[in-house]
């Protein structure tokens, strides 16, 4: 009697996508700080996971003197990896204000491009230890990420604070807007600029969210935000990009609500002072 022997050819692995690379990433900013006046790169920020170090890479940018002591304005960006627009736009937006410094005046921004290194490697929304970031704010997190953001939100106690984000079932253009009682007043310029390249969300619900004029005023637990007990309460903006898109055309909306923020702030709070 024969015995037949089926021979089957094993399986290879999945083949996992590229890490996407974090130094080709800010090698442009790094370049531009080795010998800019108004650029400082700061990676001393560091933390590890699975046995490799990492940097939170951190980024300072000095405008010209406007004759006040400086506003201090934390932008923050990747907190969830597979967000990668509003990673690359902040990296436009200190190319611009390296060549056009003038529309930073009066202000010291800090600057957060890629606040989950692994997430971001990965391509994915969690970071490698798989948690959701940006639900681990001021409740006790042993995150290494956020531990190092929250001790810059403390040390700095900004005026301002700004995060970007990409929502993959938003139609348009949309924002949350918390904090001091002018926000609103920064939100909604802000999205009619990115309005210029990009539609608004019109819509009654949002992200689960009550939303006029694309404006949400509530927000999920445990988000990126200035320490609970700090008063006066800085103004916190978050900008939500719609995922589908032409990359450039995300990208300039993120840089224009910016530059209109930026553009706004002063004015409000000169007039502010003066009532």
């Amino acid at each position: 009697m024969s015995t037949f022997v089926i021979r089957t050819k094993p399986t290879p692995p999945p083949t996992l996508p590229p890490r996407r690379s974090l130094t080709d990433l800010l090698a442009p900013l790094d370049a531009i700080a080795s010998g800019s006046p108004n650029l400082i790169a700061n990676h001393g920020a560091r933390f590890t996971a699975e046995g490799r170090e990492y940097r939170l890479p951190r980024y300072l940018f000095i405008g010209p003197k406007g004759g006040d002591d400086p506003v201090r304005l934390g932008i923050f960006a990747g907190i969830h990896g597979d967000e990668p627009e509003g990673v690359h736009a902040l990296i436009r937006f200190l190319e611009l204000l390296e060549t056009h410094p003038e529309l930073a005046t009066g202000y010291c921004l800090f600057v957060y491009p890629v606040c989950n290194p692994t997430g971001f490697e990965d391509n994915t929304r969690l970071s490698r230890s798989g948690r959701d970031l940006n639900r681990e704010f001021w409740r006790q997190s042993t995150e290494p990420e956020v531990r190092l953001l929250e001790s810059e939100m403390v040390s700095h106690c900004f005026h301002g604070i700004i995060s970007l984000h990409t929502d993959d079932t938003s139609t348009g253009f949309y924002g949350f807007a918390h904090g001091a009682t002018l926000t609103h007043h920064l939100l909604d310029p802000a999205l009619e600029a990115a309005g210029r390249v990009l539609p608004r969300n019109q819509d009654p619900i949002i992200d689960g969210f009550r939303a006029q004029n694309g404006v949400i005023r509530e927000a999920y637990e445990g988000i990126l935000s200035a320490p609970p007990r700090v008063r006066p309460r800085p103004f916190e903006i978050i900008l939500e990009t719609p995922k589908a898109p032409a990359e450039f055309l995300k990208e300039s909306a993120f840089v224009l609500a910016l530059n209109s923020i930026l553009t706004g702030y002063r004015p409000l709070i000169a007039y502010a002072a003066n009532l």
